[in-house]
């Protein structure tokens, strides 16, 4: 009885692996699944970085006032100073690590580093669930940082790789996006709703499984894909990042992201407050206005997946009306002094991010493919650093300058720097050769890959 059992475990296990194995390898479904993947790690490091807006004030301040004996005042300069080097621990770690990633990536592939991010995310996670003090707080903060440095790069550039076709490119980099934008949004009502119900560690422990669960479906590909990698890699000629940096058209789409997140990110640390001084509105209300930006978001993303489709050399035209969108959206904020008012700009800023986003991270993939090599590592590394600078700056910068000139200047300095920006992105017009010159070359090229692999 004990062998037949044994036999039909042993069958079953046999015939599950084949199954899986036959999977992984259909070309057709490995795209999808590497979609899958790359969208949840993606979805994953935006829950991470929004989850704790809800968690972090309260158990710091709570932490403080149970082991700190000083006046009232001297707690909550200390506790809001604590509560912005926590928040912009992550980028600012994820922005040093981004260059050391996007180098490696280059050089041994993308399935390993996005392996090992997750597997750094799942620990430091876990960390920060059962963490009680501020330094180990801190410190898996600031761990996660390293992880989303391998895991966001290598998301990226195994989209950029798996959809050669540009308009399949641009249609899968927005579903990635619509994916970040949902992360963003769900995160914050998520963590608050998992804190009050069962404390610090249950929403984190929720999103380390989710990263355990991601890294266990990608092991497949690690194993199976490091030999054939290695041959596709060496059949290029690898381009240093510092080059790319001083590429014209990478350090125009690079800033472009900047300034596209500094909205984004310089309003969140800040219009709680504005929001509290105008309009008395409760931490339920403060949370809420930002519930409808994620609808216009995938609208954006949509929208200039369907321009890109039908105006494939447009791509910078989209990322131009998107920036302007975005800087007058700001310009009309501090005027919205109504609650429901203030939810109109608040999406079209949503809406402008989207497009700008969705033109400009399929454009840096095609200008490595015109330029340089197959190599999208380092480009895409590039693209984080834009992402982390905004995020890393604006828990600390924006504060300070709201506390000199006000919030309304704050958003006036952010819609002339968008708009005065914009007319710059006109000198990526004469990079899109991507469907006709330069076709023969990539052809060319992607039938040295096949060769080497199949050698």
């Amino acid at each position: 009885m004990l062998e037949r059992v044994k036999s039909l475990f042993s069958k079953n296990v046999n015939s599950l692996k084949k199954q899986v194995s036959n999977f992984y390898g259909n070309e057709d479904k490995q795209k999808y699944l590497v979609l899958t993947i790359v969208c949840m790690s993606l979805f994953l490091d935006n829950m991470l970085y929004m989850v704790v807006i809800p968690i972090v004030p309260n158990y710091i301040q709570k932490f403080d006032n149970a082991t700190v004996n000083s006046t009232s005042s001297e707690i909550v300069s200390g506790t809001s100073l604590k509560i912005g080097v926590l928040f912009a621990s992550k980028a600012i770690v994820q922005l040093l690590v981004n260059p050391l990633s996007g180098t490696l990536l280059d050089r041994i592939g993308y399935n390993l580093p996005l392996m090992f991010g997750l597997v750094v995310i799942f620990i430091s996670t876990t960390i920060f669930a059962f963490g009680e003090s501020y330094g180990i707080l801190f410190l898996a903060r600031s761990l996660q940082g390293v992880g989303s440095a391998f895991a966001d790069t290598a998301s990226l550039a195994m989209i950029a790789e798996n959809y050669q076709n540009q308009v399949e490119r641009s249609r899968a980099m927005g579903l990635a996006i619509a994916c970040i934008s949902f992360g963003s949004l769900v995160a914050p009502p998520f963590g608050g709703f998992m804190y009050g119900l069962a404390g610090k560690e249950l929403p984190f422990l929720t999103l380390s499984l989710i990263a355990l669960v991601d890294a266990l479906l990608l092991y497949p590909f690690v194993r199976t894909s490091l030999v054939s990698r290695r041959r596709r890699i060496e059949s290029f000629q690898y381009t240093p990042i510092y080059r790319l940096f001083l590429d014209k058209n990478i350090a125009i789409c690079a800033f472009c992201l900047v300034l596209a997140n500094v909205s984004l990110a310089f309003l969140e640390p800040t219009i709680s407050t504005w929001m509290d001084k105008i309009m008395s509105t409760s931490e339920y209300e403060i949370g809420l206005v930002w519930l409808p930006t994620f609808f216009p978001h995938v609208f954006g993303v949509y929208v200039a997946y369907k321009l890109n489709e039908q105006y494939p050399d447009k791509n910078w035209l989209i990322a131009m009306v998107g920036l302007i969108i975005e800087g007058v959206s700001c310009l009309i904020v501090p005027f919205s002094t109504v609650y429901a008012s203030l939810m109109f700009p608040l999406m079209s800023l949503c809406f402008g991010i989207a497009l700008v986003d969705t033109a400009i991270l399929p454009l840096l993939g095609q200008i490595v493919d015109l330029k340089y090599s197959g190599l999208y590592g380092c480009v895409y590394a590039i693209a984080d650093i834009s992402y982390s600078i905004a995020y890393a700056l604006g828990p600390v910068v924006a504060g300070l300058v709201m506390g000199s000139i006000g919030f309304m200047w704050l958003n006036v300095l952010i819609f002339l720097s968008n708009v005065i920006y914009a007319p710059v992105l006109y000198f990526l017009s004469p990079t899109h050769n991507y469907n006709t010159l330069e076709n023969d070359k990539l052809e060319i090229a992607r039938a040295d890959f096949e060769q080497a692999e199949d050698f």
